[in-house]
């Protein structure tokens, strides 16, 4: 059983590899296309909404069961995890843009960065982080669901002051945007299992295709304030990234956490739904606020494979380190004997 098992150990993660290495390719070649082609991809923009619906519709179609349980049999991890996701990265966004001195439009964009839920890729990049898939799953399941009460309350909490927020209609827009089609997605799987099953490794692609496409027709939009702003608010996003990546490995690690649900939870907070924010940006506020997170679609992807990279150096390191350890022992224990 264990033989038939490792070649689709292996063949997992080759394909999340290649995803991982890939998905930031594509989503770059997609920013640029928008921004050097806006004219091509504009008709795209109205579209964002809908797009954004089919990719948490792939989404739905990936959730499972135990992703839920984990909540009940490991409720410390995920409320930690909850909690410095919906913490850490809008108290951030607000704190990098207070700190670069950004116009109002670009703080109400980098705290909406902040308070959208976790990205669907972030459990691809936790699994090649040696992180515990199983809780990141958990976190971005968790945070979907309750995106529409918490993301425009969050906003109207820390940007209130900057712009109008509308509540009401920032919900309904999850509630559209989100909550509609991952449900639609977890029916289709429960009446549809075996052909679900049977489209599985081309799921990951699908969405990742249709989020380019999200991303061309963000970027087509805010081509002309792209190649104005870009320096500082791609400066401003990298640094809300890699500040949320490390504060969420500190807040796991405060909370007593072992060192693969750390991972998992550094994962979790520093990448987010960046896709979401961009559509709610683009309609509630415009071009300006939508920058941030037109810029961290493609960032975040970028940095998760970095992080990925290092958690696995890392984790590579350790294992050889323990591995010569176990060899200097018996090596003297032989000796001893002998």
């Amino acid at each position: 059983m264990t033989t038939n098992r490792l070649p689709e150990v292996e063949r997992e993660k080759r394909s999340a590899r290649i995803a991982v290495l890939l998905f930031p390719l594509i989503i770059v070649a997609a920013g640029a296309f928008g921004i050097f082609a806006p004219k091509v991809a504009l008709p795209l923009n109205p579209m964002v909404p809908y797009l954004l619906g089919i990719v948490m519709f792939t989404m739905g179609l990936t959730m499972k069961a135990p992703d839920l349980k984990l909540i009940v049999r490991m409720p410390h991890a995920v409320v930690i995890g909850f909690i410095a996701q919906f913490s850490i990265m809008p108290l951030l966004g607000l704190g990098v843009a207070t700190l670069f001195n950004f116009e109002p439009m670009l703080v109400v964009g980098m705290v909406l960065l902040g308070a959208v839920p976790g990205g669907a890729s972030s459990n691809i990049v936790a699994y090649l982080a040696k992180g515990n898939v199983a809780l990141s799953v958990a976190m971005t399941t968790l945070s979907t669901i309750l995106s529409p009460f918490l993301t425009p309350l969050i906003v109207l909490w820390l940007a209130g002051s900057y712009l109008p927020i509308d509540f009401w209609s920032m919900f309904m827009q999850i509630m559209q945007i989100v909550i509609v089609p991952v449900a639609l997605g977890l029916i289709v799987k429960l009446f549809a299992g075996k052909f679900v099953k049977v489209i599985a490794s081309a799921i990951p692609w699908i969405s990742v295709s249709v989020l380019a496409l999200v991303i061309a027709g963000i970027m087509a939009k805010s081509a002309d304030v792209v190649m104005n702003s870009a320096a500082m608010v791609v400066l401003a996003v990298i640094l809300h990234n890699a500040a949320g990546f490390t504060l969420g490995y500190l807040a796991a690690k405060a909370g007593r956490l072992g060192v693969r649900e750390r991972r998992a939870v550094a994962v979790e907070v520093g990448m987010q739904n960046a896709g979401l924010a961009a559509a709610l940006a683009n309609s509630h506020f415009g071009p300006i606020a939508t920058l941030p997170a037109a810029v961290a679609t493609i960032w975040h992807n970028v940095a998760g494979a970095l992080l990925a990279t290092l958690f696995g150096l890392i984790e590579r390191r350790q294992e050889a380190a323990s591995s010569r350890k176990i060899a200097t022992k018996v090596a003297v224990e032989s000796h001893q004997t002998s």
